[in-house]
């Protein structure tokens, strides 16, 4: 299931015996495992105990099972939690299998992993018992509608274009989008403000550097130059110098290149290049705006100004002004 139905799946059902987190998204994981110790673990320091996955290795492992199969002292449950736990189907047949198949009634094992883990790690989602919890990054929509949520519980109305423009500037990361509404929230009740504008989360909500890079973009597209003098002056005053901005650029345009040779929809293009869907997408759009060939030539433009400030022909900062008149007043 995906971790927005998390809450309900568990008001609905109540504990399961073994529950998988799996994502990139730590916002997602951490919110899962703490509602889990609140419900069900009313003496954490009795009854919660934490393993690091990569030291539990052969004869290792019995000591997770035995934690787990541990009555619990005064709590409803006892849970354990194990971290980036990927053990394989040899480990998992000669020393998990039981415990999986005949989980304890008063326990709860918790998997949290980042990853899917490396080829040959036995399937932990596929496994009896298991209840999977996708922890990958939710869709624009699905944020979206988090923050408006979060908004209208808290007493505070806020319409659906600047959700959208809270989530971009976070790069669509849950973790900042937690901390930013609730800074955001805290602003407007010591405001007396019931309503969350564009103007307010523009004032205090600086855009992640990867929204910026990709502002700069934009406006490259646009032809903008003033728009992109702005982004740059922006970038440069929050500590990112003519080289970062140029590697920054020389990235971008590489990976526009790399999205225009892919085929299929966000999330094939985004399994292709070992990116986010949500990267993905905003790529895709980028290169229907620049066009392959003007990608490319933006790319070698400012791989070239790079290449010239390494052999000591440009300063970062005349290899960076170099860029902009190839890009801006070149065929002028």
């Amino acid at each position: 299931m995906k971790y927005v139905d998390f809450k309900k799946f568990t008001d609905e059902n109540g504990a399961q015996p073994i529950y998988l987190f799996e994502g990139e998204e730590v916002y997602f994981r951490e919110k899962g495992e703490g509602m889990l110790k609140s419900r069900f673990v009313s003496e954490p320091t009795l009854d919660y105990v934490s393993f690091d996955g990569s030291t539990l290795k052969g004869d290792k492992l019995k000591a997770l099972v035995d934690a787990v199969n541990c009555f619990p002292f005064i709590s409803e449950k006892r849970l354990v939690r194990v971290l980036e736990f990927y053990p394989t189907e040899k480990e998992f047949d000669f020393y998990l299998k039981p415990l999986f198949e005949t989980p304890p009634k008063d326990g709860i094992l918790l998997i949290v992993n980042g990853g899917k883990g490396k080829a040959g790690t036995a399937s932990l989602a596929k496994k009896p018992n298991v209840t999977y919890v996708d922890c990958g990054r939710s869709d624009e929509e699905t944020i979206k509608k988090w923050i408006f949520v979060t908004c209208k519980r808290a007493g505070v109305y806020v319409d659906g274009v600047t959700c959208g423009k809270l989530a971009s500037y976070c790069v669509y990361d849950m973790s900042r989008i937690s901390k930013e509404t609730e800074k955001l929230l805290s602003y407007c009740e010591a405001a007396g403000i019931d309503r969350l504008t564009d103007e307010i989360v523009d004032g205090l909500v600086y855009p992640d550097s990867e929204y910026k890079i990709y502002e700069l973009a934009n406006a490259l597209a646009r032809k903008n130059y003033s728009a992109y003098m702005k982004v740059l002056k922006d970038l440069s005053t929050r500590g990112n110098n003519e080289t970062a901005l140029l590697s920054s650029l020389a990235s971008y345009f590489r990976n526009l290149y790399e999205t225009s040779l892919c085929r299929g929809g966000d999330r094939e293009v985004a399994t292709a290049l070992g990116v986010k869907e949500y990267a993905a997408k905003k790529n895709r759009e980028q290169v229907a705006k620049f066009g392959k060939a003007r990608v490319v030539e933006l790319y070698q433009a400012v791989y070239g100004a790079i290449s010239e400030v390494k052999c000591g022909k440009l300063t970062p900062d005349s290899a960076l002004k170099t860029v902009t008149a190839k890009v801006f007043f070149e065929n002028s």
